[in-house]
């Protein structure tokens, strides 16, 4: 049998998918509902544009419902371990661009929660990847779809 898929996330990214499960649940379905019940009174389906959308939307929200229920049932946790001499899933990571950048700092979560713009980037992304492991002072080479590039680790948190 074929093994479940982990998706790690902090304690904060499982209460953000919880609440959103409530409101696809809740208030989503309901909103495409009813506007699958006003497009069918617009008349004959084979030409209805507001019920094809309407029906998309169902299908959209109902796949997500199901995204959203499985990483919940197969969330794992990141503790923090309060380990900052390795960087790992659920440290801030500082580290300057090489020769003369300026200084980034990223948080490395799971998947489910990566958001590049808010600094969270997943553990399977090439930066991370490139990162879990090191320890301050260490330089490291990141394989990017721009090309590589060399940093070096200022701080773990």
């Amino acid at each position: 049998m074929a093994e479940t898929k982990k998706y790690y996330m902090t304690q904060d990214g499982l209460k953000k998918l919880e609440e959103e499960l409530e409101y696809l649940k809740t208030t989503r379905r309901q909103e495409v509902v009813e506007r699958i019940k006003v497009a069918r009174d617009f008349g004959d389906l084979s030409e209805n544009s507001e019920y094809d959308a309407a029906k998309d939307d169902q299908a959209f929200v109902e796949g997500r419902i199901g995204q959203v229920e499985n990483m919940i049932r197969n969330a794992e946790i990141i503790e923090d371990n309060g380990d900052t001499n390795e960087v790992n899933l659920g440290n801030s990571v500082t580290f300057k661009e090489l020769p003369d950048g300026d200084e980034e700092v990223y948080t490395i979560v799971g998947s489910a929660e990566s958001d590049p713009l808010e600094g969270k980037i997943s553990n399977d992304s090439p930066m991370a990847q490139s990162l879990i492991g090191r320890r301050v002072g260490e330089k490291v080479t990141v394989t990017t779809p721009g090309g590589d590039m060399e940093v070096e680790i200022v701080g773990i948190e």
